[in-house]
């Protein structure tokens, strides 16, 4: 086999299993409602296989300085999702979701003119949640039509994942870590969350979908701080297991605070 060959079947392989994140989290998204789908949008389903196969091709410094960028664009995405969701609940689409995508561009664009350290990525994250969020809480009480699943739902997901893995992989060598962390942080699941849902429920129920997916985003932001120290403390396997246990026990904590919220607001007369 020539090693362009091998090249490119290592490439399809690394998307095929990208992709399969992104059906899995597909289906756990459409039958848990908007708060469980939340929850599963905010896990890294698109940045976490990104990672893995920089940190197959890279060295520990290069996943590190990767995530030194991504952290100041978790803030342009939560920027993002609080644009989406105004417009939504009268604009179209066409307007909510490109003027949501061009502010993400625009700090995206913003961030990689410096670079960041940590405590600055910090900073960052904690002024835009510190804005966004309460922003967001009075759009996330919207009444959840039914949705139907199309046929080209799961698979435009994963497509959209496949094809950002592959630009992070296939480009990394060349744009180095600071622009691989930035676009491996390309919210790829709210976008897909944007156009599918959309056209077929309205504007502010997907908007109630994004809005209640604040506060997980702020616990990807931690993730990533994780990542970044872990790797430059231990290893790159290592530091992916740690942020990914972070996502997913500060998700698991969401949940049940809000299923003992719950619990308690039906005991109250």
């Amino acid at each position: 086999m020539s090693p362009e060959l091998h090249l490119i079947l290592i490439l399809v392989l690394r998307m095929m299993v990208a992709a399969a994140f992104v059906v899995t989290a597909s289906i756990i998204t459409e039958r848990s409602g908007p708060v469980i789908g939340a929850l599963v949008a905010t896990l890294p389903v698109s940045a976490g296989p990104s990672y893995v196969f920089l940190a197959l091709d890279h060295d520990a410094a290069f996943i590190a300085q990767g995530a030194l960028s991504s952290l100041p664009v978790n803030a342009a995405t939560i920027f993002m999702c609080l644009t989406y969701v105004v417009l939504a609940q009268r604009r179209s689409l066409l307007v909510s979701c490109g003027s949501a995508v061009a502010v993400w561009i625009v700090f995206a664009s913003i961030i990689k003119q410096f670079d960041w350290p940590l405590t600055a990525g910090l900073a960052a994250n904690l002024i835009a949640f510190g804005i966004c969020i309460p922003l967001l809480a009075g759009y996330r009480h919207v009444k959840m039509p039914l949705v139907t699943r199309r046929w080209y739902d799961v698979p435009m997901r994963a497509a959209l994942v496949a094809t950002l893995v592959a630009i992070v992989v296939s480009t990394s060598g060349w744009v180095g870590p600071r622009i691989s962390g930035i676009i491996a942080l390309y919210p790829v699941v709210f976008s897909s969350i944007m156009v599918i849902l959309h056209p077929r429920i309205g504007g502010p129920p997907t908007a109630a979908v994004l809005a209640h997916s604040a506060w997980g985003l702020l616990g990807f932001g931690m993730a990533i701080a994780v990542l970044h120290g872990a790797v430059v403390w231990f290893d790159s396997a290592i530091g992916l297991g740690l942020a990914l246990a972070t996502c997913i026990v500060w998700n698991l904590t969401l949940w049940g605070i809000g299923r003992r919220t719950q619990h308690k607001a039906r005991q109250v007369p």
